[in-house]
């Protein structure tokens, strides 16, 4: 098998073992074979003797929780190997327009208004996109829409939101809503809400669909302005339609899962390490690593202690010593 090929064919069959052992691991531990005895038992009505409370922990718990950490992973690592690739530095993450911090304004502006969660991913879904758009409307307000200027607006923007969420934890029910508040921010899969995982999964897909598509791109204004205008380019067209699809996955991911940090920083370095940076290539194996990744961190905070641990706690103890790793690497020098 020649070595790309072997490269690929590991990275699927990691995503495929781990996201078997998320359905495996917990609390109440299966055997892959009742695994899949009870997903046939369940859509097919295939009787094979699995008690009703399996089924329920595997069909209604594990299996759509573990589809969820997989799409997740691989929309925050494919939307932070764009942002990467398109603002030329390995420093920046799929948060860098703002999408967190207006993601997590929205969802802490919900749980505020209704006191529950229920409403919280519609809310956090809108606020993350408001939150890009305004950082393109800053950008656009102090001149040409550049890379640069959509970095400045975007920690702005993130600024302005961060403020404005820190107002809304001042004046929460410190008893129930600030409570709530918190631990969203923190990230977690624990608290799925079946009727907005098709619409999560739809938004994230179309997002991560834009970045297949456009992924050439990225490789032609890698080369600057100037030259992918002369190789029939686009410039504006494609920044624009590389940031919406970013935003898109990463806007669906948060508001299914929370603010979880470094996954959009950390998984494109490791596959930029295994693949190279040709973003056709890149991101693709971006999103299979980030899907295994996160589902693997997700099997960690169900598991290690009795009571659940949020994802981003993991995520930051993991990406902070990567973070300093990649300083010294780098040090200010050229990443390709």
């Amino acid at each position: 098998m020649k070595p790309n090929k072997a490269k690929w064919a590991a990275a699927i069959i990691a995503v495929v073992a781990v996201f078997l052992l998320s359905i495996c691991v917990g609390r109440f531990p299966l055997s892959p074979d009742q695994v899949l005895q009870a997903l046939l038992q369940r859509f097919f009505g295939i009787d094979f003797g699995i008690t009703p409370d399996a089924i329920a922990i595997v069909a209604d718990n594990r299996f759509p929780r573990a589809l969820a950490g997989a799409v997740v992973g691989a929309s925050l690592a494919a939307s932070g190997c764009a942002f990467q690739g398109l603002f030329q530095n390995p420093l920046v993450s799929q948060g860098i327009l703002g999408v967190s911090s207006g993601a997590s304004f929205g969802a802490a502006l919900s749980i505020l208004i209704f006191s529950t969660t229920l409403f919280t991913p519609a809310f956090a879904f809108v606020f993350a996109l408001l939150a890009v758009g305004l950082s393109f409307m800053v950008a656009r307000m102090c001149g040409e829409v550049t890379s640069l200027m959509l970095v400045l607006g975007g920690m702005i923007i993130s600024a302005i939101f961060a403020a404005l969420l820190s107002f809304l934890k001042y004046v929460a029910d410190p008893y129930n809503q600030l409570a709530s508040i918190v631990f969203w921010n923190m990230g977690s899969l624990a608290s799925l809400e079946s009727a907005v995982l098709p619409y999560g999964f739809a938004v994230m897909i179309i997002g991560l669909v834009i970045l297949l598509g456009t992924s050439w791109m990225l490789n032609v204004l890698s080369m600057g302005d100037r030259e992918a205008s002369s190789m029939g380019v686009s410039v504006k067209r494609a920044r624009l339609a590389i940031v919406s699809g970013a935003s898109l996955a990463t806007a669906g991911a948060v508001s299914i899962a929370g603010t979880i940090g470094w996954v959009g920083l950390v998984i494109p370095h490791i596959a930029r390490f295994i693949v190279g940076s040709d973003n056709r290539t890149l991101i693709p194996f971006s999103m299979l690593l980030g899907a295994a990744f996160m589902m693997l961190v997700d099997i960690l905070c169900r598991t290690v202690t009795g009571s659940e641990i949020p994802l981003g706690i993991l995520t930051s103890l993991i990406g902070g010593p990567f973070f300093i790793y990649l300083l010294r690497r780098y040090k200010g020098r050229g990443w390709k």
